[in-house]
């Protein structure tokens, strides 16, 4: 595989062939999405990992929630700038972007989401994610009561923090393989 071609600076082939059930995948994501993310080429060269992740992520951004899929991917955008995690920035700034039909939301919550216009629960959320990314053990109740003053539920609560721990880990191994975003990102919904 030549430099340009692969997700990572990491030498991890993807799997040749993919199972079958993998590659129908890998169609649906470039049928619905025009390419295949590159975070997914990444975990391919072991078909076992990217399973673990798919579910994971598949159960947190997309099973029900009393979180919209926008609010999910703001807390995504939200941790990963704090992060600094390029390739998370560039996928899921895209996807708030889209959610929100807001270009600048999207750009707002990759810079600072405190210059936004955020309602009250939006801003307890993000401000719930960023405590959590930054300065998790110095959360208390006062801090989850917060979040059930701004309309959140405990199960939300639950969700927030599965999804903010989620981009925290996945931040991380981003940074840490120089994962790259794939090129259509940074032109989609603007």
């Amino acid at each position: 595989m030549k430099k340009q071609d692969m997700p990572t600076a990491l030498n991890l082939p993807m799997a040749d062939p993919l199972p079958l059930e993998t590659q129908k995948y890998f169609d649906i994501c470039v049928e619905k999405l025009g390419m295949v993310p590159n975070v997914l080429r990444a975990y391919a060269f072991d078909v076992e990992k990217l399973n673990a992740f798919t579910a994971m992520y598949n159960d947190l951004m997309l099973a029900d929630s009393g979180l919209t899929k926008l609010e999910r991917e703001m807390i995504a955008v939200v941790v990963s700038s704090i992060n600094k995690c390029f390739y998370c920035l560039v996928a899921h700034g895209a996807a708030v972007r889209q959610l929100s039909g807001d270009p600048q939301l999207g750009e707002m919550l990759v810079m600072n989401y405190r210059v936004a216009r955020l309602d009250e629960r939006q801003r307890a959320m993000l401000d719930f994610a960023a405590k959590m990314t930054t300065a998790s053990t110095t959360i208390e109740e006062p801090d989850r009561q917060q979040l059930r003053d701004a309309g959140f539920s405990d199960r939300d609560i639950w969700d927030i923090a599965n999804v903010t721990g989620f981009f925290n880990m996945t931040n991380r191994v981003a940074s840490a393989t120089a994962m790259v975003p794939n090129p259509e990102y940074h032109t989609q919904f603007r």
